[in-house]
């Protein structure tokens, strides 16, 4: 009887962890999440030996959602005139421009921008390794 209650318990306890995990995402953590994958697609490009040179070249693209010149940034890269011919270039402007689009429509009323400084995102800050 005690191994049929612990059972039941652990199956309850992972229905309850699943129904966690399919909760829909809300507009801020879809937001802050793309935000990070594009980040990471960026520094990815930056470093592999296979693309065409003109990434040398690419603005940078180092964002956080909560500072207002990201709107600004995301706006310049998806412009940006060069590259158009190299995939992963077209592939992160794609995201980017989805980026925009949910800070500017979908989250408009969500977001809260804690600073505008501008220059925070041209020299991003490397997490420490404390922080997890």
């Amino acid at each position: 009887l005690d191994t049929m209650k612990m059972l039941l318990s652990l199956i309850a306890l992972l229905s309850a962890a699943q129904l966690a995990r399919a909760a829909p995402p809300t507009c801020y953590s879809r937001a802050l999440s793309l935000s990070k994958d594009i980040t990471e697609s960026f520094k990815e490009l930056q470093t592999s030996k296979a693309v065409d040179s003109c990434v040398e070249t690419l603005p940078r693209l180092y964002l956080d959602i909560h500072n207002y010149c990201v709107l600004a940034k995301l706006r310049d890269f998806v412009a940006y005139p060069r590259c158009d011919t190299v995939l992963e270039v077209n592939e992160l402007k794609e995201k980017a421009r989805s980026l925009y689009t949910i800070l500017i429509s979908y989250c408009r009323r969500d977001l809260v921008f804690l600073t505008d400084d501008c220059n925070a995102l041209e020299i991003p800050i490397e997490p420490s390794i404390t922080e997890n």
